[in-house]
């Protein structure tokens, strides 16, 4: 005769030869409390969303700091291609003008005691670089 079969009510491990109902991780009697997933998917969409936040704040900063960046080097470069017939005092401020035949040169001068075609003031700091004022 084949081996006894218990019934389908009574959790026994024919392999260990064990009732082994205690150490399921499911319910296995009527008896048993329900056993309800945790609904985590308002959780996922919580931190889904706080992440994108966190990533396209992150963005537009480096986006800001990358334009100021180019800002900045195009009038380093608007002012290092310029003539200059003096050295540059760290920490002092000067004018770039624009001559008739289109070349531009930098000059103590103040906008208001010439005539020049003034394109900007700029001062020279500590890094020696030039910044827009």
């Amino acid at each position: 005769m084949a081996e006894d079969k218990k019934p389908d009510t009574v959790v026994f491990n024919n392999e260990s030869k064990k009732y082994d109902a205690a150490l399921k991780p499911y319910a296995t009697s009527v008896g048993a409390p329900v056993i309800t997933p945790t609904d985590t998917i308002a959780w996922k969409n919580r931190s889904i969303n706080k992440i994108n936040h966190k990533y396209k704040t992150k963005y537009l900063e480096l986006k800001a700091e990358y334009e100021t960046m180019m800002q900045e080097f195009q009038y380093n470069k608007l002012v290092l291609n310029a003539t200059i017939s003096f050295e540059p005092i760290v920490g002092e401020l000067y004018h770039l003008y624009k001559k008739e035949n289109g070349e531009s040169f930098l000059s103590i001068i103040e906008p208001e005691q010439c005539k020049f075609n003034f394109i900007g003031s700029f001062y020279f700091n500590a890094d020696q670089i030039w910044e827009k004022l």
